[in-house]
């Protein structure tokens, strides 16, 4: 069957029973008429029409534009269809990271998860979906370097990046402040959402806002999760303070520190993206 995690729950207690070999649900017995809800559907194909599997290879901090935030694939794609992309990308990578080559480990809390390859156009200001690809905790985590140093977890993604990529120290901040200037400048743009390479493979979508909508709808999604107004926030990093002639210099920062991250996101969405219910 095709359930989501989150109606787990619902699918035990009307019958239905886990196969971890497979990693999919199943019905105990035939005739169980609570689980049509969830009868499987078609497979989605391995490579999804116009995917390019080459596209964004290896390892390194792949930031979403927070003006594109909460409309891409997993709010637009039905959480069933979600599902069946998700068994699709684990399924043909061999149950195996694209990147390091792990799999799944519990005693570590690794687990493989679904990441998006986007190619932004500057001229047409289009976000196009090129490729699905899976990762496992530890990638995936150094790939959202944002969400990391917001979860305290910098130190360990900027770690996992330097093993697998061969960066140094200095290699990898430099790597990492890029991203992070990419991303503020990408923010301040709306971007058209071209997610053709699931559409063309029959994935049904809700379609997403217009452009100019995206960033307000971001904000808005983000509001309700933490029920304050809808406002405008300024996501660029403030002006660093003079410091006064009497004030020693600092001490020079270590990679992970110097790195220029979302610690200057204002309070109320730090606190939204470090909630353990997140599911962006």
């Amino acid at each position: 069957m095709d359930v989501p995690y989150a109606e787990k729950d619902q699918a035990k207690a009307a019958g239905a029973r886990w196969d971890p070999a497979a990693k999919r649900w199943y019905a105990a017995r035939p005739g169980i008429t609570a689980l049509q809800r969830w009868a499987a559907q078609p497979d989605v194909p391995d490579l999804l029409p116009g995917e390019d599997r080459s596209f964004g290879a290896g390892l390194f901090v792949d930031l979403v534009p927070s003006s594109c935030w909460f409309t891409n694939v997993r709010s637009c794609v039905d959480q069933r269809d979600w599902e069946r992309l998700r068994r699709m990308i684990t399924n043909r990578a061999g149950h195996r990271c694209e990147v390091c080559g792990r799999g799944e480990d519990r005693t570590v809390q690794r687990w493989l998860e679904a990441h998006e390859r986007w190619h932004y156009d500057d001229a047409t200001h289009t976000q196009t979906l090129k490729r699905l690809i899976c990762l496992c905790t530890d990638c995936h985590t150094a790939t959202h370097m944002g969400l990391a140093q917001i979860k305290g977890r910098a130190d360990q993604a900027t770690a996992h990046l330097r093993a697998v990529t061969g960066m140094t120290a200095g290699q990898a901040s430099a790597h990492i402040n890029a991203a992070f200037s990419l991303w503020r400048s990408r923010s301040t743009r709306h971007w058209a959402l071209d997610l053709s390479i699931l559409t063309d493979a029959g994935v049904t979508l809700t379609p997403p806002p217009e452009r100019t909508n995206r960033a307000a709808e971001a904000q808005r999604r983000l509001s309700e999760v933490q029920q304050v107004p809808p406002r405008t926030t300024n996501l660029s990093p403030p002006p660093a303070p003079a410091r006064p002639r009497h004030e020693p210099p600092e001490k020079q920062a270590s990679p992970a520190s110097s790195v220029q991250g979302p610690q200057w996101l204002p309070g109320w969405l730090q606190r939204w993206l470090a909630d353990p219910r997140d599911s962006r």
